[in-house]
């Protein structure tokens, strides 16, 4: 027997700047990847932004931070942003929440695992639980292309590259959108579990599949 199982309503804050506007649309997509999520809404924000909504970003369930890696690490004004949530870490503000990053650079590598530790060490230190890519490397054999999904073999979070001499128009490329939309996805759909995790039982929200799971169930609550 099966139950419906309502969406869990949750809210995903897509956090982020962009020098260029390439970073800009890598956010775009992120954004896309959530809200194809039934019951998930983003709040996109650039860091700038964020300066003045920290009750928002308070509110939201998950943040994935954004930003392009200049010099071997995140963006000027993005790090000024990082150093603002001093606040919001004293009081414990983001604990808990689920945390991912993105980040785009000119170069296939740019040191934009700099980048991506940077956030998820900005999210350790909030309390906050990081969301990985979850994707195998793409384009890693003579069977791969620039096509496939995490192109760049990144696995932190999601990268994305935009020649330098390309604006926002025609760069980062499809398959790097398309690996940013993944990861919006995944962030919303773990969170949406981890906040189903801590409502209380109610008839209809545990998905049963099979009077045997139902019976295991609850023998696990019982201990």
């Amino acid at each position: 027997m099966t139950h419906a199982v309502s969406a869990v309503q949750i809210t995903v804050a897509v956090l982020f700047h962009s020098g260029f506007g390439h970073t800009a649309r890598q956010a775009e997509a992120v954004r896309r990847g959530i809200e194809r999520v039934a019951g998930a809404s983003a709040l996109y924000l650039t860091s700038d932004d964020a300066q003045s909504r920290f009750d928002d970003l308070e509110l939201a369930d998950a943040i994935i931070f954004g930003a392009p890696t200049y010099m071997g690490g995140a963006s000027g004004p993005f790090k000024t942003f990082m150093d603002s949530t001093s606040k919001s870490y004293a009081r414990g503000a983001w604990k808990d929440k689920i945390a991912a990053g993105f980040t785009n650079s000119a170069s296939r590598s740019g040191d934009k695992l700099a980048t991506l530790t940077q956030f998820a060490i900005l999210a350790a230190q909030h309390g906050m639980h990081w969301v990985n890519l979850g994707l195998p490397a793409g384009g890693n054999s003579t069977h791969g292309s620039d096509q496939d999904l995490n192109r760049l073999g990144f696995w932190l979070g999601a990268a994305a590259q935009s020649n330098a001499d390309q604006g926002p128009d025609f760069a980062p490329p499809e398959s790097d959108l398309l690996t940013a939309e993944h990861l919006g996805e995944r962030v919303a759909r773990v969170t949406q579990q981890f906040v189903r995790g801590r409502l209380p039982a109610a008839k209809g929200l545990w998905p049963e599949t099979s009077e045997e799971a139902r019976h295991d169930r609850v023998r696990l609550c019982s201990g």
